[in-house]
Parts: structure tokens; sequence; C-alpha cells
């Protein structure tokens, strides 16, 4: 009996060395993949993390600055424990506040404006780039709006 002619014309040891290099070619694109989107993924969990605590800082300013007799100095303090807890620099942020709409001190307010706080910064001094997807010139705000309080 004889048996039927090989369709094949490579060794089969010659086939399996080209898949182990196919396999390595996978890998390599599937990891480029697999990364940038995971380092992509931290960069932007980082941002919004950062631009909550910013958030939080400006209305914790806020909440001191409509009360009776405070001033930037109390509100300043109000901002930088936010900051702080959150393991970020207070130094890297400025902050702003506003009586109906005129940069001023809190102080000047009377009962029932507008008292507007403002927190910010660049995202290249406080923000973590691994891939560089979010420009370090962007600016990172949180800014409140409330009344005075008083009579």
């Amino acid at each position: 009996m004889t048996q039927p002619p090989r369709t094949t014309s490579r060794p089969a040891r010659l086939s399996r060395r080209g898949r182990k290099g196919a396999s390595v070619l996978e890998l390599a694109i599937t990891l480029l993949v697999l990364l940038n989107l995971t380092f992509g993924t931290i960069e932007f969990g980082h941002y919004f993390f950062v631009k909550n605590t910013v958030q939080a800082a400006a209305r914790e300013g806020a909440r001191v600055a409509i009360t009776p007799g405070a001033s930037n100095t109390s509100v300043q303090n109000a901002i930088n424990p936010v900051l702080t807890a959150a393991g970020l620099q207070t130094g890297d942020f400025s902050f702003n506040v506003r009586v109906n709409g005129v940069l001023a001190d809190a102080s000047t307010a009377a009962a029932g404006d507008r008292v507007e706080v403002t927190v910010t910064s660049t995202w290249g001094t406080v923000g973590l780039r691994p891939l560089g997807i979010i420009s370090s010139s962007k600016v990172v705000l949180g800014g409140v709006s409330m009344r005075r309080e008083g009579n």
C-alpha cells in the first residue's frame, strides 16, 4: 500500500519556528496597544483626580469666603488643607477671589454679594504624564460661586 504524497513542501520543524516568530510579533503588537491603553488610563485618571481635588478646594474656599469677617488669608487657609490631603503641593496652585465679578478681597463683600473663588494650576506643574497625552500647558481649574451671608 502506498502512502499519499505530502502536500507541504516545508519540513515540520521549520513551520513551527515560523509560528514562534509570529507569536512574538503578535505579543509585541498586543502589548504595545495594552500598555498605551493602561498608561493613557492612568494619565486621564490622575487628571480627573486633580481636577476634582481642585474643585473641592475651591468649594471649601468659597464656603469660608461667604462668612462675615472672612479675608483672602482665611480663604487660603481653607484651600491649602484640601490640596495637602490629596498629596498636592500648595505652592503649585494659585487662587483668586472675586466679588461681583471684580477681583477683590473677601472682606470687601457685603451681604448678598456674589463671591467667586477659583483655584488654578497648569497640568505640567501638577500632573502625571507617562505618555504626554494631556498638554503640559493645560489649565486645571476649579471654581465656585456663592452668595455672601449676612443681614
